[in-house]
């Protein structure tokens, strides 16, 4: 599926992203909860969920689901969408600018490889740094936010 913008706001002419708007989003907010994982304060509490407060949901432990969706999502891409998701993050990173699209773009190919996955999940605030890319192509993931928190 193409999305396609005229123009992002200052006039730069948008890219043709390979990866749907929905996709995108839905890793977006699979990122942001990973982000706010803490390590555990205590490995196995052993303690009942009411009782803590659920704090548990917030530590990062091996078997951390919400590590597993994200994952999952990024590996269930093919190689363009994968390719268009590495340049959103440069992109929104500040690397590129919008109108360097195809240069990044270029290069994320060139350096697309297996492992993607773990080398974007390894990088810090990967949520925002998507939404900033685009937000800097045109995009927006606001009809998809009602929904899905």
């Amino acid at each position: 599926m193409s999305n396609t913008q005229e123009t992002t706001g200052d006039g730069t002419p948008a890219a043709e992203l390979n990866i749907s708007l929905e996709k995108v989003c839905f890793i977006i907010v699979k990122a942001r909860e990973f982000d706010v994982k803490v390590d555990p304060v205590e490995p196995d509490p052993a303690s009942n969920p009411a009782d803590d407060g659920e704090r548990g949901i917030l530590e990062d432990y091996d078997d951390d689901p919400t590590q597993a969706e994200l994952v999952g999502a990024i590996t269930s891409l093919n190689e363009d969408e994968v390719v268009d998701l590495i340049t959103l993050t440069w992109i929104g990173r500040g690397d590129y600018t919008a109108a360097e699209w195809n240069e990044a773009r270029a290069l994320a190919f060139e350096r697309h490889r297996e492992r993607s996955a773990r080398y974007l999940i390894g990088i810090p605030t990967l949520g925002d740094f998507l939404e900033e890319g685009l937000a800097a192509l045109g995009y927006s993931c606001e009809e998809f936010e009602v929904n899905r928190l």
